[in-house]
C-alpha cells in the first residue's frame, strides 16, 4: 500500500475456505532473509515493510476484520542500537506514506504496547494515526509496537489493583472479563489464528492471554517472502482445523 494505491477491492475466497475474524502475525525472518542474500539486516526490514503492505491489502480484500502484527517487541531493545533506530524510522515512513491509503480503505489503526523509551515525536505520530483513523469502520489494523505479552499482563494487573485500592471493585468480583477490559486489546475478539513466519515455532511473548485458544500456524517462508499463495495456504490450514475450545468434536459430516 502507498499513497497512490487504489482502494482495495474485495475478493471472493475459494469455496469452503473459512476467513478468520481476527488474524495475528508474528512477522519473523527479515534478518535471515537478508543474510541468505548477502544483504544488510536493514534491507530485510525494508522488504518486511513491503510484505506488511501486502498483508494489509490481502486482509482487507479477503474480509478479515482485525489484523494484528507484531512489529517490535519489548525484547527487541537488546538488538544493536543502529538497527533499533532503523526500525523506528521505518515505522515513521510507513505511517507517513501509507496513512492516506489506510484512511481511503476505511482502516482503523490501533498501536498497542508500552510508551517507555519512545521519543516524543514517535509518540505524537502514534497518537496522530490513531486519532485520524478512529472513526473508520472497516478493518482494524493493530500494530504491536514496543509490545510484550508479559508486560501487558503486568500493566493490566496494576490497573485492576488501583481500582481495588480505590474501592471501585472488590477482589472477589474480578473475572476474566475484568482482565480482558484492562488489556491493550480491550474490545477486540481474541485471534482465531496466530501465524509465525521463518519456521520458528514459538509465540515469543505475543498475545499470551488473547492467544489461549488461537490456532497456531507456522510457515517456513521468511516474512519478506510472504505472498498471497502463503496467505491462502494459511487459510486452508485454518479451515482444516476443528476448533473445540475445550469441548467435544463439532465437525459436521
Amino acid at each position: 500500500m502507498s499513497t497512490d494505491a487504489a482502494i482495495a477491492q474485495p475478493l471472493e475466497a475459494p469455496a469452503g475456505l473459512k476467513i478468520p475474524r481476527h488474524l495475528a502475525v508474528i512477522m519473523d525472518g527479515n534478518g535471515r532473509w537478508a543474510q541468505a542474500r548477502g544483504k544488510q539486516r536493514t534491507e530485510g526490514h525494508v522488504e518486511g515493510v513491503k510484505a506488511l503492505r501486502r498483508m494489509v491489502d490481502l486482509a482487507i480484500r479477503y474480509g478479515v476484520q482485525h489484523l494484528t502484527v507484531f512489529s517490535f517487541s519489548s525484547e527487541n531493545w537488546r538488538r544493536p542500537r543502529d538497527e533499533v533506530n532503523f526500525i523506528f524510522g521505518l515505522l515513521h515512513r510507513f505511517v507517513a506514506s501509507d496513512l492516506a491509503t489506510l484512511i481511503r480503505n476505511n482502516v482503523r489503526v490501533r498501536i498497542i504496547g508500552g510508551r517507555e523509551g519512545l521519543d516524543s515525536a514517535l509518540i505524537r505520530l502514534i497518537d496522530d494515526v490513531q486519532a485520524k483513523t478512529a472513526a473508520n469502520t472497516g478493518m482494524e489494523l493493530i500494530v504491536a509496537f514496543n509490545y510484550g505479552g508479559k508486560g501487558e499482563l503486568v500493566e493490566a494487573t496494576r490497573r485492576i489493583a488501583k481500582a481495588v485500592a480505590a474501592g471501585q471493585i472488590a477482589p472477589e468480583d474480578i473475572t476474566e472479563a475484568t482482565i480482558e477490559s484492562a488489556l491493550y486489546t480491550d474490545g477486540v475478539p481474541d485471534p482465531d489464528i496466530i501465524v509465525r513466519t521463518s519456521g520458528e515455532q514459538r509465540v515469543s511473548n505475543f498475545l499470551l492471554w488473547q492467544g489461549a485458544y488461537s490456532e497456531l500456524i507456522f510457515v517456513d517462508e521468511n516474512w519478506p517472502d510472504f505472498s498471497e499463495g502463503t496467505f491462502l495456504k494459511v487459510l486452508e490450514t485454518y479451515t482444516s482445523r476443528n476448533r473445540r475450545f475445550g469441548g467435544i468434536e463439532t465437525r459436521s459430516s
